[in-house]
């Protein structure tokens, strides 16, 4: 059995792996190997893939086992080992054996965990549904874990942190799993009874939508927001109807998260109104393209430039599709394919998708089964060993690359520092 050394005093101290104190110890020894896809994917010399495989389902079922543990920094710490193997490996075959342990353990974490387990919980509930894809697996996951997460979305004492990440839990795994409209609809209003709350601010001076609610309000927002792209248009012509007037008044929060999720939300809106009706009239649009065209050209001294800076380039794009019905084409690279992004519904999803895979994205662009559905990329190509080897840089490359990259980040950055250089707002 691997032993550990912690210095206590000077002096080191042998301590058994998987003890209710230290077991966490063992645990995020493992996380390393998962904390970049990179990783797993590193030039060197030829392995056993079986071996491997096998040898990573085995540190998987340690951590699975150990999302039961009584310590809960121990079952945090293998939550967050098992977040980074999801969101950087395709495991379908294995989680489909696991599947319902890996809910039970999810559920009871959200249910009896503290804050920041909960939020990894949620985040390993996203992820599971991400790698099951849309069927009746995922349904009954969904089933399970539904009720749950609504319960804290909708519990005021629970925290911020915790209702946030079970709001963008409950609209990602709604939005793969559910063909069922009354579950969708019932989703939707949930979520919805929290962003709206955002709409009273000018209202209400007793905190309902106050600043420490606002993060709450956002991940509502962006989770009603996927959700809506999924609806009959019917359904959408009535949340046009019904949001379409009070959203810009969010425009005006101090909060630059809130600010963007409106402004997104918005111009997604009006891109579906005008897919439903190609004469689509909104009362208000000579006010609602004054704001628009406040916030993408601010220059409030008060705010920070970076602030200023994303603020701007975003609410340019929503100008534009407001005013202009048009969208900046953006490109995605991954592997030997592309992805054009030529609309504001497949930039949420894409951003929604994203933001839960982190660094994986490109990976499960490649290779993830339901992702290459959602944004109609056909199946998985398949390369041969030869063609994979040319694809490749090696180490040397890489640290060649980024030692240039650095070199020429310092020389900017000194340019821009020295007093003599007359470089004004630079940025």
């Amino acid at each position: 059995m691997k032993m550990f050394f912690l210095w206590l005093g000077g002096q080191p101290r042998n301590v058994q792996p998987f003890s209710d104190e230290d077991a966490s110890i063992e645990t995020m020894s493992h996380c390393s190997g998962f904390s970049d896809p990179a990783s797993f994917t590193e030039d060197g010399p030829e392995v056993d893939e079986e071996a491997t495989q096998e040898d990573l389902e085995y540190k998987l079922k340690g951590f699975i086992d150990l999302t039961l543990d009584k310590s809960a920094k121990t079952r945090q710490a293998a939550l967050e080992s098992l977040k980074s193997a999801f969101s950087s490996k395709i495991l379908y075959e294995f989680i489909m054996e696991r599947r319902m342990t890996l809910t039970d353990s999810i559920e009871r974490c959200i249910k009896k965990g503290k804050s920041d387990e909960q939020c990894a919980a949620a985040g390993l509930a996203c992820l599971l549904c991400v790698q099951m894809g849309s069927g009746i697996e995922s349904e009954e996951i969904f089933k399970t874990l539904g009720p749950v997460l609504k319960k804290i979305v909708c519990d005021g004492t629970a925290s911020i942190q915790a209702r946030q990440a079970c709001a963008t839990c409950l609209g990602i795994c709604c939005f793969i799993v559910t063909d069922d409209i009354t579950e969708l609809y019932s989703t939707m209003e949930c979520l919805e009874n929290i962003f709206m709350k955002a709409y009273q601010r000018d209202r209400d001076t007793n905190g309902v939508s106050s600043t420490h609610n606002t993060v709450l309000h956002v991940s509502a927002l962006l989770a009603w927001t996927l959700l809506l792209t999924i609806c009959p248009m019917n359904e959408v012509k009535k949340k046009i109807e019904m949001h379409l007037h009070k959203l810009p008044s969010l425009l005006s929060c101090d909060d630059l998260n809130m600010r963007i999720a409106a402004g997104e939300t918005l111009a997604l809106l009006f891109e579906l109104a005008r897919e439903t009706d190609a004469d689509f009239f909104y009362e208000d649009m000579d006010l609602l393209t004054e704001k628009l065209r406040a916030l993408a050209t601010d220059g409030n001294k008060h705010r920070a430039k970076v602030d200023k800076r994303k603020q701007r380039s975003v609410f340019r794009d929503v100008l534009r599709a407001v005013e202009e019905r048009d969208f900046p084409t953006e490109m995605v690279k991954f592997g030997p394919e592309r992805m054009y992004i030529d609309c504001w519904v497949k930039k949420q999803t894409y951003e929604t998708f994203k933001e839960v895979l982190g660094s994986g994205m490109q990976y499960h662009l490649q290779s993830n089964d339901f992702l290459r559905n959602v944004f109609e990329l056909g199946p998985p190509v398949m390369l041969d060993a030869a063609t994979l080897k040319t694809m490749k840089i090696s180490r040397f490359e890489r640290h060649l690359y980024n030692s240039a990259a650095f070199k020429a980040r310092t020389k900017a950055r000194s340019k821009c520092r020295d007093k003599r250089a007359d470089v004004g707002e630079f940025f």
